[in-house]
Parts: C-alpha cells; sequence; structure tokens
C-alpha cells in the first residue's frame, strides 16, 4: 500500500469531508479509528469533500489496538503528528507506504499512543508565537504533501 492519512477519533466533520479531498487528489487512503465525533453520512463531510467523497478509498478501525492489530505497522511508517512533536516534519525520509496520523481536533493523539511510539513525534514549524496550531485539515495535507515531494 502508499501513503496512508491516519485520523484519530475526528470531531469535525468538515476537517474529515476536506482531508477526504486531499486524499482523492493525491491518491492515499483515509484511515479513521473510532469513535468519530459525527456520523460518516453527515452532509457536512460530504459538503466539504464536495461529489469527491465517493471516490475516497476509506479504511475504518472500532480503535487504534484494532488499526494496529489489523495493519501491523513498522514503526518506521508511522508519523505522529502533533503541536509539540519532537522533529520538525522537514527531517524525515517519507517511506512510500508512511501512515501520517492526526488526533483530534481538540486533545490531539492519546497520551497512550503517544507513549507508544515514542520518538515517532512531528510538527509543523510555525513562525509566529501568536498561533498554538493550525487548522487539521490544513496540517494533514502540507504533511501529505511534504510525504510525497519528489514523489509526484
Amino acid at each position: 500500500m502508499g501513503l496512508s492519512i491516519v485520523l484519530i477519533q475526528p470531531e469535525i466533520p468538515g476537517n474529515t469531508g476536506a482531508i477526504g479531498r486531499t486524499c482523492v487528489a493525491l491518491g492515499i487512503e483515509l484511515i479513521l479509528i473510532h469513535p468519530l465525533g459525527f456520523e460518516i453520512n453527515d452532509t457536512r463531510v460530504k459538503r466539504a469533500g464536495l461529489d469527491y467523497w465517493p471516490h475516497v478509498h476509506l479504511t475504518e478501525y472500532g480503535s487504534w489496538d484494532a488499526f494496529i492489530e489489523a495493519r501491523a505497522p513498522r514503526e518506521d511508517q508511522l508519523f505522529l503528528f502533533e503541536e509539540f512533536g519532537s522533529r520538525s516534519f522537514y527531517e524525515p525520509e517519507y517511506p512510500d507506504d508512511a501512515m501520517l496520523v492526526f488526533g483530534k481536533e481538540t486533545t490531539g493523539i492519546p497520551r497512550s499512543v503517544i507513549e507508544r511510539h515514542a520518538g515517532r513525534t512531528f510538527h509543523l514549524p510555525m513562525r509566529s508565537d501568536v498561533i498554538r496550531s493550525l487548522n487539521l485539515a490544513n496540517t494533514a495535507t502540507a504533511a501529505a504533501y511534504q510525504a510525497l515531494r519528489g514523489k509526484i
């Protein structure tokens, strides 16, 4: 498999819809980890994804553990994006099958997941100290383009 974006318990349907649209544009898989803060058939998801939503390569898992059990990702496949990630997203070489992992909009990636994958956290650098973080859809899109840099 190729590049994937993994959303752990996303809360805002518009973000998920916009990320789905990015996934279609780049030919990458969208993985959703439940519980979701909305119904996947929510019109707000589809509105943000426009008429592209039927083309999203979507996979869903009931929990992070179910995802890990089913997919068994290598540690070097996982790139956990957090506001205070230890490394810049510009640093790594992304394998073709990288999994870009993002947490819910209000609380980020669960601490238990971060602890299990210590050393795999990344952040998007920002020049302003006024902004804490970027919108989830913007961050996921920027990370996907960085991971595919030189490959598309």
